[in-house]
């Protein structure tokens, strides 16, 4: 009976959606298990072969859970916002929701066909009103919070956070009324800066002044941020969409610019984000990534006052600060150092190129250099500043005063300090930071070291442990003190003098969550006298309007700015023309569009429950769901989306509405498959050197290209070009399709790999020689013509043998090439397969066939059977399939061997592949049950067939083989029982024929038995 895969895969497929077969409901009988893939942006390419990896990997686990019995919730949507549907539509015209949903078909076209498990009925997309409509509710939600450590009123229950919560803007509005911001310090409030006003204050300001107040706390507000601003692309850039000062789409330039943005304060929740980590079951060095991302650090915020008059310059011109002190009054400034030990080692200061200091302390003199040092940093991301470790800076023309040693210090910029992190600004310790080492060898200024015996003559000491030195100023010393010692009694003095405060900061900053774009989320926003205030719940969602084009209005604006009907009628309740405007019951909506991030912050909470238009969840899917158990997806999203789903969980954790602090309890990150590139090398020149009258060898006068292989390459000047991978198969070329790819290698010639040449057609040489590709890793590209489009191997081998080779190619973690000439093995593994259960239950109603299937199983099969069951059950477990893989492939040839036709077994056999290549194992189970000796109490489907368990009585080993060894050396082998007796075994090596061999007269010393190991018998002459 053959092996049919394309006829079996179109039947299953087809049987599992009329059955609803993956369609799950809440069964409060059942323990349930929810595993997830991060969002899928549908591009316009559509998936290649390293794309479903992940799918694959998390789908081998969702069955196999539903096999021991968990109600499996696996789900698939699309992350259907992005600016590349957006600039296709700049460049065509077409609305980005055409070519977004065509991608999305095309996209669910090829998942369809690799089998996955996914419930379909749950699918979300973020583009669609009914799904958007709740990132719009949630962002009105923070709009309308604040976060504190402890509530400004107490609680009857005595409620009180370690790290705080989200609470309700009205509650500290209620509070304002009341005390002003008196005491308002005890219950630590996360802020943009720090207010001082009274009660009286407060009442007798407007309602726009009350509202500027209140944005200072809230979780969602407008803020004047540092952005990557792109002019072509008429949008804000994220980090990671920035290389080398221009945008990753379109090579545009971009540059750093302040804007007011609609903020979410993330930074609240640095502590909680840190404190979740522990709890949750990632890899240490993803949960160090986001350590680091969020950045705490305990140190000392210090006072450091301006100094006026100004003494001598570094360039040895006199220079006067302004008695304002600058542009702007200033009389000091706050830096934050963990290292508060280091102050007697201050040589100078340095403020980050943002910070609003910048202006007020350049002086008249230093305004040109400053301004165009300014310009340089415009245009160089915040990551970009942080990677590249390269020297440069300018003199502001100010200094200030060392708060222990009195001494005047020069001001500088530079880039290496960032405006988002403490203040701004630092005090810079040379003989003890790399960076500030380097700055100071590099402009020449003083380095001052701390610690007995550091030499910093060629670099700074950085170890923080050592013998505190030069640290005195007569009232106050650390000398002497170790640097843990040292660091407590700075805080306690710089405390005790009023000089600064301790304090924990932490590197986390606030997402900038406006993007002057279309193709996103509206912000339910409209704007009163310049005022933002919310659009009523009930009203949700707001929808994207229809704008005639895609790009920024005339004067600048967003594209939103485009559409007609984008107003707020206060009293209808409902957009209106933009033309009705009157600023009393009609107001102008925003213009800006949420980011990427918005709808994929909070989507797997949305699939628990995604036809539900009361709630973004019901409290019944959020206490049965509860959170994800196993998250799968790329490493690339553990700062941005990792670190914004969980804030954006724990929020809605505060609301009530999800029921687990942290959304994904278990996370794994695939690997990334890599493209296998292969070369075809066309000859420049005339070859090296070549055989005399040598008739195979193409003229030179000849125009068609000539191609030469691979072995044969050296002997000429060529130039390596990429083939489409795709009609290259072990190495060798396809000639026929080759010409066939391009048209200017449609008269091409070949020198073949054992030197032949072919000028005909065939492009075969007489001898039937090939061209062999030369190949190499590189990531897989379009314009390498490296991409495997996974309905290609579908087609040839079948959608089994792509899920099992896949796994097969290594880790689930790791990162691997694609190699499609291994996967011929995974094919001819499942025929094997087939070849070995089929036939119990051919149709031809062999009774002998039959009767052996209800033979008792051998203690052999048994044994075989049992070691595959325990192997891949635990390498399920720890995601190791690769070698679930194997070992299917070992059990399968033991019991090909032992010609097993056990029933019980074989049937066993397709519980346990059903995981990997569920189509086969859906036939082979349907075969099975439908001859007369089918047990009809089991399941219709394999899926829920129930997954064994091994018995380790069938695992002991009956036998044992030894190596015998002569003065060490092993020369054969022998088998044992596994309970013999030493002088049993010593008996046997001695009866063997081959043993009076490697003795040969010599005398026998003694004979050492390594249990389970090894026989070594000792000669001597």
């Amino acid at each position: 009976m053959e092996y049919n895969f394309r006829e079996i895969e179109r039947k299953w497929q087809q049987r599992w959606v009329e059955n609803q077969t993956y369609r799950v409901v809440e069964d409060k009988t059942k323990e349930k298990f929810y595993v997830l893939n991060m969002f899928p942006y549908p591009s316009g390419a559509g998936l290649h072969v390293g794309h479903p990896l992940g799918y694959i990997a998390s789908d081998i686990y969702a069955r196999y859970k539903r096999q021991q019995g968990f109600n499996v919730l696996n789900p698939m949507g699309y992350d259907a916002y992005g600016l590349p549907a957006e600039q296709y539509a700049i460049q065509t015209g077409q609305h980005p929701e055409k070519t977004t949903f065509e991608n999305i078909d095309r996209y669910r076209s090829q998942l369809d066909k690799i089998g996955f498990c996914f419930d379909w009925s749950r699918e979300v997309r973020t583009c669609e009103p009914d799904y958007y409509k709740w990132t719009q509710w949630a962002f009105q939600k923070m709009f309308e919070s604040y976060f504190s450590l402890s509530p400004l009123t107490p609680s009857p229950k005595g409620e009180g956070e370690k790290a705080g919560k989200a609470r309700p803007i009205g509650e500290l509005v209620a509070y304002f009324e009341k005390n002003g911001t008196k005491g308002l310090d005890f219950y630590g409030l996360a802020q943009s800066e720090k207010l001082n006003f009274t009660a009286e204050e407060w009442l007798s300001w407007s309602e726009e002044k009350q509202q500027e107040v209140l944005m200072n706390y809230r979780l969602a507000y407008l803020g004047e941020t540092m952005v990557n601003w792109c002019a072509e692309l008429g949008t804000v850039l994220a980090n990671d969409e920035v290389v080398d000062g221009v945008s990753v789409r379109g090579g545009y330039p971009v540059v750093q610019k302040k804007m007011r943005q609609w903020c979410l304060r993330v930074s609240a929740y640095a502590q909680r984000l840190l404190d979740g980590l522990d709890t949750i079951d990632w890899t240490e060095s993803l949960k160090e990534t986001q350590r680091n991302w969020i950045g705490r650090s305990e140190g000392t915020e210090m006072v450091f006052k301006i100094a006026r008059p100004l003494p001598t310059s570094p360039v040895g011109e006199e220079q006067i600060l302004p008695p304002s002190g600058g542009q702007e009054g200033v009389s000091s400034f706050t830096i934050f150092t963990t290292r508060a030990d280091t102050i007697f080692g201050v040589t100078f200061m340095v403020l980050a190129p943002e910070s609003e200091l910048v202006a007020q302390l350049t002086t008249p003199e230093q305004k040109q250099a400053v301004d165009e040092y300014l310009a340089y940093v415009k245009k160089r991301t915040e990551r970009e500043r942080q990677m590249d470790h390269r020297v440069t800076g300018v003199f502001s023309g100010s200094y200030a005063i060392n708060p222990l040693t009195g001494k005047e210090i020069p001001i500088w910029i530079a880039e290496y300090v960032l405006a988002g992190y403490g203040t701004g600004a630092i005090m810079a310790v040379p003989a003890h930071d790399s960076r500030d080492y380097a700055f100071a060898k590099h402009f020449n200024l003083p380095i001052i070291p701390l610690i007995e015996g550091a030499d910093v003559s060629e670099e700074s000491f950085d170890a923080k442990e050592g013998i505190m030195t030069n640290s005195s100023n007569g009232e106050f010393s650390l000398n002497g003190l170790t640097v843990k010692e040292a660091i407590q009694k700075t805080k306690e003095y710089v405390t005790e003098k009023g000089l600064g405060q301790v304090k924990v900061n932490y590197r986390l900053r606030d997402a900038i969550f406006s993007r002057q774009r279309y193709w996103g989320e509206p912000f339910p926003v409209y704007y009163k006298d310049g005022i933002p205030y919310m659009i009523p719940e009930e009203c949700l969602p707001l929808e994207l309007p229809e704008v005639k084009t895609y790009q920024p209005t005339a004067t600048g604006e967003p594209p939103l700015g485009n559409a007609q009907k984008w107003a707020w009628d206060v009293e209808k309740r409902e957009v209106v023309d933009k033309s009705l405007i009157d600023n009393t019951t009609v107001f102008p909506l925003e213009l800006c569009t949420m980011p990427g991030f918005a709808g994929s912050s909070a989507y797997y909470l949305r699939y628990m429950d995604p036809k539900n238009d009361q709630a973004l969840l019901s409290e019944e899917a959020a206490d049965y769901w509860r959170c994800v158990d196993l998250y799968v997806g790329g490493s690339e999203h553990a700062t941005g989306h990792l670190i914004y789903a969980r804030f954006w969980n724990k929020f809605l954790y505060d609301l009530g509405v999800s029921r687990v602090e942290e959304p994904f309890q278990k996370l794994i990150n695939q690997g990334m498959i890599q493209g296998r590139s292969n070369f075809v090398y066309r000859i420049n020149k005339a070859p090296l050197s070549s055989p005399e009258g040598d008739t195979n060898v193409p003229s030179e006068t000849n125009n068609a290209p000539v191609f030469v292989s691979f072995g044969q390459k050296d002997q000429y000047n060529v130039t390596p070009i990429h083939v489409d991978v795709n009609i290259v198969k072990n190495d060798v070329l396809d000639i026929e399709a080759f010409k066939a790819w391009r048209p200017e290698y449609e008269n091409a010639t070949f020198i073949f790999e054992d030197g032949s040449s072919s000028l005909s057609s065939s492009g075969e040489s007489e001898g039937g020689s090939k061209y062999i590709c030369g190949w190499a890793i590189e990531k897989m590209s379009k314009s390498m013509f490296n991409v495997v489009n996974p309905d290609m191997i579908v087609e040839k081998y079948g959608a089994d043998t792509l899920r099992l080779y896949e796994m097969f190619l290594g880790p689930v973690e790791q990162s691997k090439p694609w190699d499609t000439n291994g996967i011929d093995g995974c094919h001819r593994f499942l025929k094997k397969f087939w070849n070995l259960v089929a036939p119990l239950s051919s149709p031809s109603g062999d009774t002998n066939v039959q009767e052996k299937g209800n033979e008792e199983a051998s203690r052999d099969e048994l044994k075989s059977l049992h070691k595959l069951i325990k192997k891949v059950t635990q390498d399920i477990e720890m995601f190791s399939y690769n070698t679930s893989i194997s070992a299917f492939m070992i059990c399968v040839n033991e019991l090909s061997q032992l010609k097993c036709k056990n029933r019980e077994v074989l049937q066993t056999l397709v519980v346990l592949i059903a995981p990997f290549a569920p189509h086969i194992a859906e036939e082979l189970w349907e075969m099975l049950h439908s001859s007369p000796n089918t047990q009809h109490s089991s399941p219709n489907s394999v899926c829920d067939a129930a997954w064994p368990k091994w018995n380790e009585e069938y695992l002991v080993e009956n036998s044992v083989r030894l190596g015998v060894a002569f003065n060490g050396k092993t020369r054969f082998d022998m088998e044992f029982a596994a309970d013999a007796a030493n002088d049993a075994i010593e008996k046997a090596v001695f009866a063997d024929e081959r043993t009076a061999k490697y003795i040969d007269g010599q005398n026998v010393v003694k004979v050492i038995i390594v249990p389970k190991r090894m026989v070594n018998v000792v000669l001597k002459p």
